[in-house]
């Protein structure tokens, strides 16, 4: 990701989140070079989707996946996906994980349809309009 990418990373984040990471957040990911993924559609004039991966030793960590709101439903979250478990295996990681919000139900059937399994919970970890939400842990051994 270069730097003339900051702002549609960040206005993409906005339109897919309700509660989207913030600026420096992005930027911190960058700093410490977590692997960012920019998905574009061929005819597009900005990236379509996003993600953001951490890996240490061999356990990789999906620590956000985005998808333009109105191209949802059409396989790019997939594909994404794929392109990040490859990565990670092409790494050297040997388990892959990822945190979703509980009310996710597209998101979950997505990443259980890629063979990630649910191995945990951690409790009112999202904000939500009236408090907290829970995410399900999911993860998937490369």
């Amino acid at each position: 990701m270069s730097d003339n990418d900051m702002d549609a990373v960040c206005e993409l984040e906005a339109r897919a989140y309700e509660f989207p990471w913030s600026r420096s957040v992005i930027s911190g990911c960058r700093s410490v070079q977590y692997r960012i993924w920019l998905g574009e559609l061929v005819g597009q004039l900005r990236h379509v989707s996003q993600a953001f991966l951490s890996i240490t030793l061999d356990e990789a960590h999906i620590l956000n996946l985005a998808v333009e709101p109105n191209l949802q439903d059409r396989g790019l979250g997939s594909q994404m996906l794929r392109y990040l478990v490859e990565d990670a295996r092409g790494q050297g990681a040997r388990q892959i994980f990822l945190e979703v919000r509980e009310s996710n139900e597209p998101a979950i059937q997505m990443y259980l349809n890629q063979g990630f399994n649910e191995i945990g919970r951690r409790r009112q970890y999202y904000p939500t309009k009236d408090g907290r939400e829970d995410a399900l842990i999911l993860g998937m051994e490369l």
